[in-house]
């Protein structure tokens, strides 16, 4: 193994390259881009496209949080996959939300990493290369074997939830929006939401033959698959950020129609018209859940999800 690795706060990272510690594999490295961090809230008129500048600090954060140590051979493909997975726009619903209700993003970055590292472990496990799936092959390219992308994904989930704990700030008294986070995240990533709507997915396609499936049942798909990790993603943003009981709960509300929405218009290709009819039913729905926040906020923040 051969690397440049440096120390933030006495913690080691990755800063340039690592080179496969298994010489049975390419020994060629793989880059990382520079971690770059700045504190502060940034505002809906930053120059910067606003998603991209959250993308760019949940990136950063997970760099910093994924460390260079022992075991090599278990950080090594943990780092590779969370990033190989693709990047979805919940983590980044998850600070615009906090940032609605008035919150600082930095308060939310934690929960946004956490998040993507879940759907991350996620996406391992359902794509690994084991054998032929309906499911669209994945864009993943299988640097390791599928048992060690098994194990990868099961020591990636509980580093989401290790991430989050070490979040907390005794000074900023937030252990309790931490815990709150937390339930929120465990119970909408598990049997119940979003790999319950994997568990439907695979059982529609199956069931027909790997055809596509009508409207009505790939809403109930996106409903507990994309839903609950958009809807888990806005509550936790507004949870993080302070917001009161109706705003989280209007966040809620508009997590699981962008979810849906999301997940509909990826999985439906070409110009259904019952596809096109209830989208933009739900992007009613959604847009009216963001009465009573700031206009000028709201205006951004509805054109990057409802898309």
């Amino acid at each position: 193994m051969a690397g440049v690795v440096a120390q933030i706060n006495g913690n080691p990272i990755w800063i340039h390259a690592l080179f496969r510690s298994n010489p049975s594999r390419s020994s060629s490295p793989f880059s990382l881009p520079p971690l770059s961090w700045r504190k502060g809230k940034v505002t809906m008129s930053c120059k910067q496209s606003y998603l991209a500048s959250i993308n760019e600090g949940v990136k950063a954060h997970l760099k910093h949080a994924i460390p260079a140590r022992e075991q090599l051979a278990v950080y090594e493909p943990m780092h590779y996959l969370t990033f190989a997975a693709p990047w979805n726009t919940a983590p980044a619903l998850c600070v615009a939300a906090c940032e609605l209700v008035g919150g600082n993003r930095n308060l939310a970055l934690p929960t946004a990493a956490a998040l993507h590292l879940m759907y991350a472990a996620s996406y391992t496990h359902e794509n690994l290369p084991l054998q032929e799936s309906c499911r669209p092959k994945s864009t993943i390219h299988h640097e390791y074997g599928p048992n060690i992308e098994l194990l990868t994904g099961d020591s990636i989930m509980p580093f989401g939830l290790e991430v989050l704990a070490k979040s907390d700030d005794p000074a900023q008294n937030i252990s309790g929006r931490i815990l709150r986070v937390t339930v929120e995240i465990t119970r909408s990533v598990g049997s119940q939401g979003m790999i319950y709507g994997q568990y439907l997915e695979v059982e529609s396609l199956q069931s027909n033959g790997c055809r596509s499936c009508h409207v009505e049942e790939i809403e109930r798909v996106c409903e507990k698959y994309e839903g609950s990790l958009y809807a888990c993603a806005a509550t936790c943003g507004a949870i993080m950020g302070g917001g009161s009981e109706e705003e989280i709960e209007k966040m809620r509300s508009y997590g699981l129609y962008a979810g849906k929405i999301q997940g509909m218009t990826n999985r439906v290709k070409g110009n259904d018209k019952d596809l096109v009819k209830l989208v933009e039913e739900m992007r009613g729905l959604a847009i009216k859940e963001l009465e009573g926040f700031d206009d000028a906020k709201v205006q951004a923040f509805s054109s990057f999800f409802l898309r």
